[in-house]
């Protein structure tokens, strides 16, 4: 992988990119999603409702070596809107090299010109790589996460 990244938004010729990234991400949390979901998915990222996820995506040598999902949502606590960053995922051969601090620098980068207070993810015990990262430029909370069986 070459020095030069660049993170951007998502783009109409990134499909089958962006859907081998997130299907190995959907493998490592042990999860699957159907074919119409990718394309339900991918519409919504490249739309411009509001209401729907964004995408950013990390590109080396005219690659996709990672991407990120988030949205923007009104929260109870607060006048302003706060940002869910819900998939963070880079490429096995791009980790440690900055990339997914650099995706959610990105995320940060957006959150504040949205003028969003807060930016927040979840992540699962598990999930030791990332979380290194993570206790360097977040902080973790005492949420336990419940759902609906």
């Amino acid at each position: 992988m070459s020095d030069t990244l660049n993170i951007r938004a998502l783009l109409p010729e990134d499909r089958a990119e962006w859907a081998e990234m997130w299907r190995d991400y959907l493998a490592f949390y042990e999860t699957t999603v159907p074919d119409q979901t990718y394309d339900s998915t991918f519409a919504r990222l490249l739309g411009d409702n509001p209401n729907d996820f964004s995408c950013f995506v990390a590109e080396a040598d005219g690659h996709l070596v990672g991407l990120t999902h988030y949205l923007f949502h009104r929260h109870a606590w607060k006048e302003e809107s706060v940002c869910y960053l819900q998939d963070l995922f880079a490429r096995p051969e791009a980790r440690g090299t900055g990339v997914g601090r650099a995706l959610i620098q990105a995320v940060y980068d957006e959150a504040d010109q949205q003028g969003a207070p807060s930016v927040y993810w979840l992540t699962q015990e598990f999930n030791h790589t990332a979380r290194k990262l993570y206790d360097r430029i977040g902080k973790q909370t005492p949420f336990i996460r419940y759902q609906r069986p």
